[in-house]
């Protein structure tokens, strides 16, 4: 629900990690966010959430009054968790409502 959210604590950067089962094929994340400016996406291949390795990192639009939706094509990308930094927002808080991977 685009009504749920999580939020930033007001100091940057500010970091969520998405962990899967196992190691998955990942073609496109799609996020939903809100006063974000500058996202910085990484992936581990590991069974435990360490050793991360960069694979985007954006400079998203600011959408007055709006959410900012941003899709980012990952061909053949595996990942068994996923880290989503935000390095720097347009406001002291930021918002996160929505993460969808696809793929298998």
């Amino acid at each position: 629900s685009s009504e749920t959210f999580w939020t930033t604590t007001g100091m940057y950067p500010q970091e969520f990690i998405i962990g899967f089962p196992e190691c998955v094929t990942i073609g496109k994340v799609a996020i939903q966010c809100y006063l974000v400016r500058t996202l910085r996406i990484e992936r581990s291949l590991s069974k435990d959430p360490v050793d991360f390795e960069q694979c985007i990192e954006k400079d998203l639009q600011h959408a007055e009054g709006h959410l900012q939706m941003e899709e980012f094509p990952l061909p053949d990308f595996k990942a068994t968790y996923l880290r989503f930094i935000i390095k720097s927002g347009f406001d002291h808080f930021a918002s996160v409502h929505r993460v969808v991977a696809e793929g298998t």
